[in-house]
């Protein structure tokens, strides 16, 4: 049972494979690949910004704390000269926490500045990335245009595209459904001529007419018969006195039906 599941499995696994195959185009998979890196470029930019934003707010403390330090020098000076040296202790031990803090900033404002280097290094190469991956989506995707249009071309001439397959077959079905119609009258005709089908029209002939026309061909074809034969018998001057004859039997047949009619008067 397993052994059919897995079977069953694969199967559909090439069809839908073979269904997305199909369904797939080249540059539409190509655009979603350059957009993907847009956003990728995009994010790392983004965080190039955020690290410029943490530095320069380090920058910032660090001058406010350094602008600290200075003035509680300053303070400590002039207590000293006032005579005040427990105020100039107390300054001189904050200016030394302050400058503890600074020391930490300038630690941090360097990492940052590390990290910004490096991400805006990054940036650099993943945008000459996405503008060569421009370059040659472009290059792809006319190619691959150029190509489609010429197989359609090529396929059109050829008469294997859809298209013209179902042209070729339509014309196919034409011509063998004109020829069974044109065997199919040719049969009728002769089944009529041999009279084992009826007319229902009434415009066949009958047997008396068939039986006169067969004759009417037989005394055509002895005719024509007696012809050749008078012709190689006695050439041109044979075939004129057949001629003659045949026109002056003609002629008293012709006359004969006249002189034996009987007169009415003799009648009476």
């Amino acid at each position: 049972m397993s052994g059919v599941m897995k079977r069953m499995g694969m199967i559909f696994r090439a069809k839908a494979n073979k269904a997305l195959d199909r369904a797939e185009d080249p540059r539409e998979t190509l655009d979603y690949s350059y957009q993907k890196q847009l956003e990728l470029l995009q994010k790392v930019r983004r965080g190039v910004a955020d690290v410029a934003t943490s530095r320069k707010r380090l920058e910032l403390q660090l001058n406010q704390l350094q602008g600290q330090s200075a003035k509680l020098e300053d303070q400590g000076r002039k207590a000293l000269a006032l005579g005040r040296e427990d105020l100039a202790r107390e300054a001189l031990s904050r200016r030394s926490a302050l400058q503890q803090q600074v020391s930490d900033l300038e630690v941090q404002h360097q990492t940052l500045q590390g990290e910004e280097e490096k991400l805006t290094l990054a940036a650099q190469r993943l945008q000459a990335k996405v503008d060569a991956f421009r370059t040659k989506k472009e290059t792809i995707k006319a190619t691959y245009t150029a190509a489609q249009a010429q197989t359609r071309i090529a396929e059109s001439f050829s008469g294997i595209s859809e298209e013209m397959s179902d042209v070729g077959l339509a014309i196919q079905r034409a011509e063998d459904k004109t020829a069974q119609l044109q065997a199919r009258a040719g049969a009728i005709d002769e089944l009529l001529a041999s009279g084992a089908l009826d007319d229902q029209s009434g415009l066949a002939k009958d047997d008396l007419q068939a039986e006169l026309d067969r004759l009417s061909g037989g005394n055509d074809v002895e005719l024509e018969l007696q012809r050749m034969k008078a012709e190689l018998a006695g050439g041109p001057s044979a075939q004129q006195q057949a001629i003659e004859g045949g026109s002056g039997t003609t002629g008293q047949n012709q006359r004969n039906p006249s002189q034996n009619q009987s007169h009415p008067r003799y009648e009476k």
